[in-house]
C-alpha cells in the first residue's frame, strides 16, 4: 500500500507460512491505525505498519482491513485496543451485574450493541465499554474471534507493577493519559490536539482537577513525541520525573526498530500483553 502519513517495517525474514504462529496486534484511536505481526514461537517482531493524521479513522479501518494484504493472514491470535467514548471503569469494590443498565447511561448518545466486561486486577477495577457499529462490523467481518480492548488498556500494561505516575501515550494529534495513584487507577481519558498550546491547556486542566504536585509525580512518556520537541518543552516545564516508556516486552526481538524510537510503538506491542 502506498498511503500517506504511513510508514511499513517488515522483516524481510517473515515468512507469510507462519502466520499461524504470530499474533496480529491492532491499534485504532481517533486519528491513527496501526499494527504489529509478532512471532510467538520465535519471539519476534515481524512487521509494523503505522498510518497517523488519519482525517476519518472508520473510512481508514475499512480501507485497511480490505486492502492491505498482511492483515489477511490466518494468525494465531488477533488482538485489537480500539478508542472509544463509550467507557466507564468502576472500582472492583463497588461493581455489580446489576448495575449494569446503570452503567451504560454513562455511554455517549450512540450506545453501543455489544457491551464488553474487563476486569483489571493490577489496578482494581472493572472496565465497562463497547465500540462504533462500523468498527465491529469492520473487524469481526475480517477476523475470526478478534479480542477487543479499550484504548487505555495497553497503557495500562505499561503500568504494571508501578503503585504512582501520570502515563502519556501519544499520537501525531492526540494523547492518552492514565492517572495512577496507589496501584489505583484515579484518572483515565483521551484528548484530540491540534497544537502544542491546546496540549499545554489540557495539561494544565488534568493537573488542576487531580490536585497532581507535578515536581513529585513520575511521568512516563510513549508514543509519537520526541525529547526537546514543543509538547516535550510543555512536560519540562511542569515535571522533573519525565521518562521514556519503552516496550514491555521483553523477551521481543524488536530488530525491525534499531532505526526508530522503540517507544514510538510501547502500547502498541503491550496489546500482546493484554488478557
Amino acid at each position: 500500500m502506498n498511503i500517506k502519513n504511513s510508514l511499513l517495517l517488515l522483516d524481510p525474514q517473515f515468512d507469510p507460512n507462519t502466520a499461524p504462529d504470530c499474533n496480529l496486534l491492532i491499534k485504532i484511536t481517533n486519528d491513527s491505525f496501526s499494527y504489529a505481526i509478532i512471532n510467538q514461537e520465535s519471539q519476534h517482531l515481524k512487521a509494523i505498519f503505522d498510518q497517523q493524521e488519519c482525517p476519518n479513522i472508520s473510512q481508514t479501518l475499512h480501507s485497511n482491513l480490505k486492502n492491505d494484504p498482511y492483515l489477511k493472514y490466518p494468525f494465531k491470535a488477533v488482538k485489537v485496543s480500539v478508542a472509544t467514548d463509550s467507557s466507564i471503569a468502576v472500582p472492583t469494590e463497588l461493581y455489580q451485574q446489576k448495575d449494569l443498565p446503570s452503567y451504560l447511561n454513562f455511554f455517549s448518545k450512540n450506545r453501543p450493541e455489544q457491551v464488553y466486561i474487563q476486569e483489571n486486577k493490577d489496578f482494581n477495577f472493572t472496565s465497562v465499554f463497547g465500540f462504533q457499529a462500523d468498527f465491529e462490523e469492520s473487524l469481526n467481518s475480517t477476523f475470526e474471534n478478534p479480542v477487543k480492548f479499550e484504548l487505555t488498556t495497553p497503557v495500562l500494561a505499561l503500568a504494571s507493577g508501578l503503585s504512582d505516575g501520570l502515563f502519556l501515550d501519544f499520537t501525531a494529534r492526540s494523547f492518552t493519559v492514565i492517572y495512577v495513584s496507589g496501584a489505583k487507577l484515579a484518572f483515565k481519558n483521551s484528548y484530540e490536539i491540534e497544537t502544542a498550546e491546546e496540549f499545554n491547556y489540557y495539561l494544565l486542566l488534568i493537573l488542576t482537577q487531580l490536585d497532581i504536585l507535578s515536581k513529585e509525580i513520575p511521568v512516563y512518556i510513549s508514543g509519537i513525541i520526541n525529547e526537546d520537541d514543543n509538547r516535550h518543552q510543555i512536560l519540562q516545564k511542569y515535571f522533573e520525573k519525565i521518562s521514556f516508556n519503552y516496550p514491555q516486552n521483553k523477551n521481543v526481538d524488536c530488530t525491525i526498530l534499531d532505526d526508530m524510537p522503540i517507544y514510538y510503538y510501547s502500547s502498541l506491542l503491550a496489546i500482546d500483553l493484554c488478557v
